[in-house]
This record gives structure tokens, C-alpha cells and sequence, in this order.
């Protein structure tokens, strides 16, 4: 039985929800078949969006063409950054469907592989945790997190871990249907 493997990919831009769905739709038919993706949306400060999209295959192989097209001079095309974060595998899965409309998704990037879990996971009382661990040696960071909390604790619960815990970066992130 092949693992379960998570790629996350994270953009961010200046481009409107609408225009960058068009650009990231392009991106995911692009990649492998048989892969199921999501995407989520944090709103940032100066009109700027990040997305993570998470792309669940037992297949590593993807093909990244977000920002293959050329640009002219009377073709100006917004910039879209990406992050490549690397496959993860899920070592707690306690959420697996799609966040309901009175929910938001807590996401948490760990950089340090010796980072005590048991102090994410304490805060599951508040809603429903993920934990997902690099599988590959080269990711970006060595656990990403997914805390899935009713919409009116989500930034309570962020402002707490912020205080309790170490980690790179993290933010509330909303599904995206495009």
C-alpha cells in the first residue's frame, strides 16, 4: 500500500481571488491526475493574499507551470510568489473533510524537528488537529499543523499559541472554492 503523500505550495499575491483562481486553476490541471487538492486563503496586510494549497497523491512528481507564460510589454502579468514546502505524511489526522462555512483552519509552520507536539496538541480542545511531519529530508519545514476551530475562537486560539509556543509562521486560512 503506497503512503499518502502532502505537498503544500504556498503563494502569495496582489491579484484579486477571482483572477488568481483563473491562474491557479491552469497550475492544478497541470499537475498529476490523480491528485486532490485544496486551497485556503489568508487575508494579509496591503492587499496581498497568501494561499496554501495541499495536493494529496502517493505520487512526489509534480509539475509546476503557475508562471510559465511569457511576459510582454502589453501583457503585464501580476507577480505570484511560490514556496514549494516540500511532502509531508500525516502523523494525527483528526479532521479529514472540507471546513464548513463556520469554520476556519488555524495553520502552523514548524521549523524545529524536536518541537514538543503535546503543546499543539493540547489546544484540541478547541476544535480538531492534523499534524503532518516532512517525509522528504529537503522540506521547507519539519511539521505543519491544521487546527480546524468554529470561526469565533480562531483568533483567540492563534493569539494563545502565539504566546505558548515556537514556531515559524501561522495564520488563519479560509477554503477557497473557486
Amino acid at each position: 500500500m503506497k503512503k499518502t503523500i502532502v505537498q503544500f505550495v504556498v503563494f502569495e499575491t496582489t491579484l484579486d481571488s477571482r483572477e488568481f483562481f483563473v491562474r491557479w486553476e491552469q497550475y492544478n490541471r497541470s499537475i498529476n491526475d490523480e491528485a486532490t487538492a485544496t486551497l485556503q486563503r489568508q487575508v494579509l496586510k496591503n492587499g496581498t493574499f497568501k494561499y496554501v494549497s495541499q495536493h494529496k497523491c502517493s505520487s512526489n512528481e509534480f509539475q509546476f507551470a503557475l508562471n510559465k507564460e511569457r511576459r510582454t510589454a502589453r501583457n503585464h502579468v501580476a507577480e505570484i510568489r511560490k514556496k514549494l514546502t516540500g511532502g509531508y505524511s500525516a502523523i494525527q489526522l483528526e479532521y479529514t473533510g472540507e471546513t464548513k462555512d463556520d469554520e476556519s483552519k488555524i495553520m502552523i509552520f514548524v521549523l524545529d524537528q524536536s518541537a514538543d507536539l503535546d503543546v499543539f496538541r493540547q489546544f484540541s480542545v478547541h476544535g480538531k488537529l492534523n499534524i503532518y511531519e516532512a517525509y522528504y529530508v529537503n522540506c521547507e519545514f519539519a511539521y505543519i499543523l491544521e487546527f480546524f476551530v468554529k470561526n469565533e475562537y480562531a483568533a483567540d486560539v492563534l493569539q494563545q499559541l502565539k504566546i505558548l509556543t515556537s514556531f515559524a509562521e501561522a495564520g488563519i486560512y479560509k477554503e477557497c472554492h473557486a
